[in-house]
Parts: C-alpha cells; structure tokens; sequence
C-alpha cells in the first residue's frame, strides 16, 4: 500500500511539473530598478514561441512608439508591440529565435526557461550566451 502512494505522489508531481510552461502574461521587471514594466503574453503558434506586450504599467509611456526598431517594426506603438519571436523547445528552455529591445531598437538572440512555475528567466545576448543580459519575469495571477 505504502508503496502505491508512493508511486501515486511521484506521478502527480511528474504531471505538475509538465504542466508549468512558459506560456501566459508575465510582469516585466527591469533588471536595473527592479521596477515592473509591462506585461508581457507568452503564445505559440505553429510551434514556433512567440511575447507580445500587452499592457505598459508606467501610464506616460502607454502611446510610446519604437522609434529606434528597424524595419517593420520601426516607429510601431510599443504597446502591442511582437517583442519574442520564433524560439523552439530544445529540452528545458526555448532558444533560436529572437528577442527586442524597444528602448534600444536592439534585436538579441534569447533563451526563455522557467526557473519556477512563477518565475521566467530570459536572457539576451549576442555572440555567445555567456556574454548577455538576464531578466527575471514574474508570473501575472
């Protein structure tokens, strides 16, 4: 008996862990101030992984436009704004794609993994993944 719940206790804790993903809306925090910034949903489509922000905390920042982006994205509203785009699972993290910087305008590539149900690390970088910045994003309830 002592031996079935055992087994019954390590299945659910398998299943919880498969069910934390890196999926959802997420608060932003700068790494710098520690101060929330926006929120950020995490979706897929097609397989490929793919944040969007959604809301911008700081209320005189919300009709910003993203002035130094290149390309399609340049002088687009932040707010609604693809920031994450194509990254593919590769075991316990999301890496391959690409991650924007809308302050700077700078394309990093970026590695998203959960580091706890409610905590998102994401690193950018350039080169090589050693040499780059982290952020730790927050789950929003």
């Amino acid at each position: 008996m002592i031996k079935k719940l055992t087994f019954l206790f390590l299945l659910l804790g398998s299943f919880q862990m498969q069910s934390q993903t890196v999926f959802g809306k997420w608060k932003t925090i700068d790494d710098k101030t520690g101060e929330t910034k926006s929120v950020v949903e995490v979706y897929e489509i097609n397989g490929k992984v793919f944040g969007k922000i959604i809301e911008i905390i700081d209320a005189t920042r919300r009709n910003k436009k993203c002035e130094k982006c290149e390309g399609t994205d340049k002088n687009k509203p932040v707010l609604g704004l693809v920031i994450i785009k194509g990254l593919t699972k590769d075991e316990a993290e999301y890496n391959g794609g690409k991650i924007l910087d809308p302050e700077s305008g700078n394309i990093y590539k970026c590695i998203l993994k959960l580091s706890s149900k409610d905590k998102l690390e994401v690193r950018g970088y350039m080169g090589f993944a050693l040499i780059g910045r982290s952020q730790t994003w927050v789950r929003v309830k």
